[in-house]
C-alpha cells in the first residue's frame, strides 16, 4: 500500500536547517518521558536512530534524518539514541538489535543498506515498531512491524536537470553518484531526463565514486572532488551530486573551477560552513527525509503507524523539490514550476532507470 503524504509548501523551505548543520554524535540527543509511545500515554517515547555510512555530520542524508527525529522527540518530550555503522558498515544488524534490546521504540534505519538486516532483525522483536528510510516494505516481506519511508527521487532530480540545462552556458553538465545502486540510479535517470527535456542535445557526463557493494563513495569527499574536477575540466559548467558526504568534494571542485554545483537531500546552501562553497551551490534537490522521519514518529506516538506498508513522498505531496536559497534559480522558477505541474498531472512520467 502506498500513500503520498501531503505537506505544507512552507515545509520545503528551510525548517530544521540549523539542526542539519550539527556535528556528528552517537550520544542521546534528548531526554524525558512525555511521549505516548505507540499510542499508550503511560509509555515513555524512546526513539532509536541507526544511521547510514558516515553517520551524523554529512550535511545531507543522515543529518536530515537527525533533524526530523530530534524535532519530534523535542516536541513529544522523548529520548533519542543515535548509532552509526563502523568503518566497513558490517555491524548494521547489531545496531538495530542493540536499539531494540535496549527498549527503544520505534527504531528507524536510515538508508537502503539496511534492506537485508532489517528483514532479519525486525521479526525477532515483534513488539518493536521499525521504519526504514529508502527501504520499501510494501509487500510485507521485512515483517508486519516495518514501515517503508520511500521517495520519488527521480521527480526532484528531473527538476534539477531542468534547472541545470536552463542555466548551463556550455550545454555541458555532469552527474556524480556516490555508489552505483538502483536507488542512486533513480537520481541519475531523473536528472538526465529533465536536462534532455530542455535540451535533447545537451552533453551529460556521469560517473559513480564507487561501484556496487562498495559504500565508501558516500563518505569520500576527496574522491568526489577528483571526479567532479574531471567533469569541469572537460567542459561541464554545472554538476549535480547524489553522493552523501562526498558531495562536499563536488562543491570544492566547483569553487576551484569557478563553476556551479547542485546539492542533494538537504538545502546544502544552508548547511555548508564555507561561504566560498555556499556561493557555488545553485540549488539542491530536496528529499524531505526530515519531514518523513518526524511524521513517522508522530504517527507512532498517536498509535496510527501501519506496518507492512510504504509511505511515499513525491512531488505532488512536496516530499521532493528544489531549494531556492541564494536566488540563483529565481529567473527560471516559472519554467521549473511548469515542468513540475506536468509531472504532477501525469503528462510527464519520469523514468527511474537509465535506458
Amino acid at each position: 500500500m502506498r500513500r503520498a503524504r501531503k505537506m505544507k509548501a512552507a515545509a520545503l523551505l528551510l525548517a530544521g536547517s540549523m539542526a542539519l548543520a550539527a556535528c556528528a554524535s552517537d550520544e542521546p540527543a534528548a531526554g524525558g518521558g512525555g511521549g505516548e509511545g505507540g499510542g499508550t500515554a503511560t509509555e515513555e517515547l524512546r526513539v532509536g536512530l541507526a544511521y547510514d555510512t558516515g553517520g551524523r555530520g554529512d550535511r545531507s542524508f543522515n543529518d536530515s534524518a537527525y533533524a526530523g527525529a530530534s524535532a519530534a522527540v523535542e516536541a513529544l518530550d522523548g529520548e533519542l539514541q543515535e548509532l552509526s555503522p563502523n568503518d566497513d558498515a558490517s555491524n548494521r544488524a547489531e545496531l538495530l538489535t542493540q536499539l531494540a534490546e535496549q527498549g527503544f521504540n520505534p527504531v528507524i534505519a536510515v538508508g537502503f543498506n539496511y534492506d537485508d538486516v532489517i528483514a532479519e532483525v525486525a521479526p525477532q522483536f515483534p513488539d518493536t515498531t521499525f521504519a526504514q528510510v529508502d527501504g520499501s516494505n510494501e509487500d510485507g516481506a521485512k515483517g508486519d512491524n516495518v514501515t517503508g519511508l520511500v521517495f520519488a527521487e527521480e521527480q526532484g532530480s528531473f527538476l534539477a536537470g531542468v534547472a541545470a540545462a536552463l542555466k548551463s552556458e556550455s550545454a555541458h553538465i555532469g552527474f556524480v553518484g556516490g555508489v552505483e545502486s538502483p536507488l542512486i540510479e533513480k537520481f541519475e535517470a531523473g536528472f538526465v531526463a529533465g536536462a534532455q527535456a530542455v535540451n535533447p542535445q545537451i552533453v551529460i557526463d556521469r560517473q559513480y565514486i564507487s561501484p556496487a557493494g562498495d559504500f565508501s563513495g558516500f563518505n569520500d569527499p576527496a574522491r568526489g572532488q577528483i571526479v567532479a574536477q574531471g567533469m569541469y575540466d572537460a567542459g561541464a559548467d554545472i554538476v549535480y551530486h547524489a553522493a552523501g558526504g562526498s558531495g562536499i568534494g563536488v562543491f570544492q571542485a566547483a569553487a576551484s573551477a569557478g563553476k556551479r554545483a547542485i546539492g542533494v537531500d538537504s538545502d546544502q546552501y544552508q548547511t555548508v560552513d564555507d561561504p566560498a562553497l555556499q556561493a557555488v551551490i545553485m540549488t539542491s534537490m530536496l528529499k524531505r527525509v526530515d519531514n518523513a522521519v518526524e511524521a513517522f514518529i508522530n504517527e507512532f506516538s498517536e498509535g496510527t503507524v501501519e506496518g507492512a506498508a510504504d509511505v511515499r513522498y513525491d512531488l505532488e505531496g512536496e516530499g521532493v523539490g528544489l531549494s531556492t536559497s541564494g536566488g540563483y534559480i529565481d529567473d527560471i522558477q516559472q519554467d521549473i514550476d511548469g515542468y513540475a505541474q506536468q509531472i504532477i498531472d501525469g503528462t510527464i512520467t519520469v523514468p527511474t532507470t537509465i535506458e
